[in-house]
């Protein structure tokens, strides 16, 4: 790298990072100011027995308050970073302008694309930490992310029931208690159904534990059923109709049933983990839809972002002292709608087509209009 694009470079960097920080402790101020409450009676519960001074509740709620957001600002930089880019490159070109740099530029001889290599290259490397940051480190924290603010503190998955919920086959699962760290369930209980949607099997079990591709039941029966007379819900088909069963082979494992119960987990696995659930050919119809959409979707969503900064940068890479507010005020509605398009077409079905193609309907859109508004740069 030469000495400007050091420069460039090196100036496009800091105004990211400081960018990233003003969000940063804005979100957390507005949230903390809305729940310090919610804050408070944790770090009470947590203090009691204990000298039980404002100066020690203090700094548990501090500590409550850095524990609960470091992993959600991990997620926050994955989502935000496209938006952070292109205000930093507009702060960016917009101090070289008002200092008359990229005139003193363009009058050595340096081409207007030339300026903009370096702050591509920062982009692209930040872009490289998105990735490695949402393969390696959010799977990592996942646990962390699904807390609310009286579970901070929490390191470990919480144990929930299981509603009702159907596998691959069409059999709903549910369990009164699902503790996510073994894989073990209680009051275990599967309906089969006909095609009719009428339950004709039941399979009961006190516990249930995942291993293998599958429950092994603890004390599993297992009931055909069928149409219940006068309006009862479900009855046996007659006696000896029960029998024991030991195991039951689904789709439906601990990573699927944490994916069905957090809406947001879905964005914290990795490529890998999403692989190894989509090679299960058993697995549920619309769960698969919404794996695919968010794996190729984070590729689509990377692209976007780049697009959007090339569609957004020729407003700014300018020949000549221009009134700065003006082209801001241009660019600013191109690109939000470019990096908000490439957000919401990357998460959003698209009738009639395959996940792996609707998700990059925006970067198919965005690529001709990034290289129409870079054609118009006069240098």
């Amino acid at each position: 790298m030469s000495i400007l694009d050091r420069y460039i470079a090196r100036q496009f960097l800091a105004n990211t990072l400081v960018l990233i920080l003003i969000l940063f402790s804005f979100v957390v101020t507005v949230d903390l100011s809305l729940n310090v409450d919610r804050f408070l009676r944790v770090a009470r519960a947590m203090a009691q027995g204990e000298n039980d001074s404002g100066l020690r509740q203090a700094l548990i709620t501090i500590f409550l308050v850095a524990d609960l957001w470091w992993p959600r600002l991990l997620q926050l930089f994955n989502f935000m970073l496209g938006l952070v880019l292109a205000a930093s490159m507009g702060f960016t070109l917009t101090q070289l302008v008002r200092h008359r740099e990229l005139v003193a530029m363009l009058a050595s001889g340096v081409s207007l694309y030339r300026v903009a290599r370096p702050i591509l290259v920062v982009v692209a490397g930040l872009t490289l930490v998105q990735a490695a940051n949402q393969e390696f480190v959010i799977p990592r924290i996942a646990p962390l992310l699904t807390r609310d603010h009286g579970e901070a503190g929490k390191r470990d998955w919480s144990a929930f029931e299981v509603r009702p919920t159907s596998d691959g086959q069409g059999r709903l699962i549910s369990a009164t208690r699902f503790d996510p760290q073994t894989g073990r369930a209680e009051g275990f209980n599967v309906w089969e159904r006909d095609a009719g949607g009428r339950a004709t099997r039941r399979i009961s079990a006190e516990r249930a534990q995942w291993r293998g591709g599958g429950w092994d039941l603890t004390d599993g029966v297992e009931r055909r059923l069928t149409l219940a007379p006068a309006g009862k819900t479900e009855r046996a088909a007659g006696p000896g109709a029960s029998q024991p069963v030991a195991r039951l082979d689904t789709d439906l494992g601990p990573t699927a049933l944490l994916v069905k119960h957090y809406a947001s987990l879905g964005q914290s696995l990795s490529l890998a983990q999403i692989r190894e659930m989509l090679a299960n050919p058993a697995l549920d119809a619309s769960l698969r839809e919404r794996l695919e959409r968010t794996g190729y979707g984070r590729l689509s969503s990377m692209a976007s972002n780049l697009l959007a900064i090339l569609i957004a940068m020729p407003f700014f890479l300018v020949r000549e002292p221009r009134n700065m507010l003006v082209q801001s005020l241009k660019c600013a509605p191109l690109a939000m709608v470019s990096l908000l398009g490439g957000v919401m077409g990357s998460a959003a079905p698209v009738p009639g087509l395959p996940a792996w193609f609707g998700v990059f309907l925006p970067v198919l859109v965005l690529a001709p209009l990034a290289i129409a508004m870079l054609s118009r740069v006069r240098t």
